[in-house]
């Protein structure tokens, strides 16, 4: 249950990616992606300082650093291009599969059972993200093909990389410290060959960069490494789908947003759905509480 909380609070933490990422002024993506992971570099290094035996984590087999950098780079390289070849709506929607492609994938995992309240509570909090999403309506268009398949090699980069995590349970979330510096180095790389340097101006510019570093792209994939690891994955992936309805929110009470009647069932949607996901982890854990009482 703990570990699942862990997981859960990367969750929360990608919900303020949306108004920091706003906040953050005209940063071209790659760039700002290499700022934020060497913020988030920077956390695991001292982390790793106070551990006697930290850095000798990060002696792990390539296929460790091909599955790390894979996913944490390949999903924002993939998220990116999907951006500049699909309209936001649509190819972020598409790219928001990954919840449910966890949920569905973790029959594969050993000793995981998939039931039917995991794939009906994913399937309520993907039905309450497209009532957030397509306020405007959606369009897939044709022409935008190459963003989308983009978007949706994106969902399954993710999905694939926390269903892999799990097979490396035993891999200590240290390594993630690693992960975060080469996915800074290939960003940077990115940057320089395909945008123009643009800096944050001003304090709460800069801040909301630290924010990012610190929080939605630092933090978050420590905690979500843990969490997929030794928590209930398929229970987090039904859960993910709280990230964009709590995005939504914090615009909402920041002033960026308006409510309406959509935002009101898609939180009962997506809260549903996590409950229902959770279902058989919350009613162990009152019978465990229930038999200590006795």
């Amino acid at each position: 249950m703990q570990a699942t909380l862990i997981g859960f609070s990367a969750i929360i933490m990608w919900s303020l990616l949306a108004l920091l990422t706003a906040s953050s002024g005209k940063v071209p993506p790659f760039q700002l992606a290499a700022m934020c992971f060497s913020i988030g570099t920077a956390i695991g290094l001292i982390a790793l300082a106070l551990k006697p035996s930290g850095f000798r984590n990060l002696r792990q087999p390539m296929r460790v650093w091909c599955l790390g950098v894979g996913g944490l780079f390949g999903y924002h390289f993939l998220y990116f291009t999907a951006l500049r070849n699909a309209p936001a709506v649509e190819a972020g929607l598409i790219a928001y599969l990954w919840p449910l492609l966890i949920v569905v994938g973790s029959a594969l995992l050993p000793g995981e059972r998939l039931g039917w309240q995991h794939i009906t509570g994913a399937l309520a909090g993907l039905a309450g993200t497209v009532l957030i999403v397509s306020k405007n309506g959606l369009s897939f268009n044709d022409s935008f093909a190459f963003g989308y398949g983009a978007a949706l090699l994106c969902a399954f980069t993710w999905s694939g990389y926390s269903l892999l995590s799990r097979r490396f349970g035993a891999v200590p979330t240290d390594v993630v410290t690693g992960f975060c510096a080469l996915t800074a180095i290939l960003s940077l790389a990115c940057h320089l060959a395909l945008e123009q340097t643009v800096w944050p101006q001003g304090t709460s510019q800069w801040l909301a960069v630290a924010g990012l570093g610190l929080l939605p792209v630092g933090a978050a994939f420590y905690a979500w490494d843990f969490g997929v690891k030794r928590g209930n994955i398929q229970v987090l992936g039904a859960a993910s789908y709280a990230a964009p309805l709590l995005s939504t929110l914090i615009l909402i009470a920041a002033g960026v947003g308006q409510a309406d009647w959509r935002i009101a069932l898609a939180c009962v949607l997506i809260t549903g759905g996590a409950a229902l996901a959770a279902k058989d982890l919350l009613f162990a854990r009152a019978t465990i509480k229930g038999q200590a009482d006795e």
